[in-house]
């Protein structure tokens, strides 16, 4: 395995009762790209983006992560790892303020993640670490606000700040424009270019101009296999593709 590879999956399966909804699946992203998962609807990528979080256990093949095995791992030895799965289990909190939600991912990586109760002044030298976060996703002014009052956009934002406080080196990033309004896609896709810089970046995404203006390397699956690979202009002129999407629509 090259040392550039952050993470690589060899001949990954996954089994439900017999229907095989990822089959013999070689993949390798490389360390600082963004690297996006396509296909159509049922084409495999879900099963195969929880698979690589720890969120479904194999029926065979391997996972690697900086060349070492996580094939039986835990999500949350991944998270130490600094493997964050962002959007759909970040610690977002309805009736805690933005920067409290923040300040509580914050104590969560120094490992005080239950101290809740400790006094607001224990808290505070967390506070200017947490302001640069929501600086960094243009949340600053809604520092005092509580998340369950954010416009949906807004709270997708948020959700990228408390997984950055966690300070991830590979990104993993389900759907992150799922739901949002043409504006709010916009302003995402430019969040995610700007947390990328540093970081590898693997994401599910329907939404193909998100995926072509922020992927390197897109995957395209079909049917639990690797249909394609390679950058966006390669992938879009590839027959089997278009094939695979006319019959099958975006998903």
């Amino acid at each position: 395995m090259n040392a550039d590879i952050a993470i690589e999956t060899r001949g990954l399966t996954k089994d439900f009762n017999g229907f095989l909804a990822v089959k013999g699946v070689n993949l390798q992203v490389r360390s600082g790209s963004i690297h996006a998962l396509i296909g159509p609807n049922g084409a495999g990528k879900t099963t195969l983006f929880n698979l690589i979080t720890k969120f479904l256990t194999p029926t065979s093949g391997q996972i690697f992560y900086e060349r070492q095995e996580i094939t039986g791992a835990e999500p949350a030895d991944l998270a130490r790892r600094g493997v964050c799965r962002s959007f759909q289990i970040s610690a977002v909190f309805p009736h805690l303020t933005v920067l409290e939600n923040v300040r509580v991912a914050l104590q969560q990586k120094l490992g005080t993640y239950f101290h809740f109760w400790r006094s607001e002044r224990s808290l505070r030298p967390l506070d200017e670490r947490a302001m640069e976060l929501l600086t960094a996703v243009g949340l600053a002014s809604f520092r005092d606000r509580l998340t369950v009052e954010l416009p949906y956009g807004r709270k997708r934002a948020l959700e990228l700040a408390t997984t950055l406080a966690m300070e991830p080196k590979v990104l993993l990033l389900d759907e992150p424009t799922a739901g949002l309004g043409q504006e709010d896609v916009k302003a995402i896709t430019k969040l995610i270019g700007e947390v990328a810089r540093d970081r590898t970046v693997l994401m599910v995404e329907h939404n193909l101009g998100v995926v072509a203006d922020l992927s390197q390397v897109i995957t395209v699956l079909q049917r639990g296999e690797v249909l394609a690979e390679g950058t966006y202009e390669e992938v879009s002129r590839n027959e089997e593709v278009r094939r695979a999407y006319l019959g099958g629509g975006h998903g």
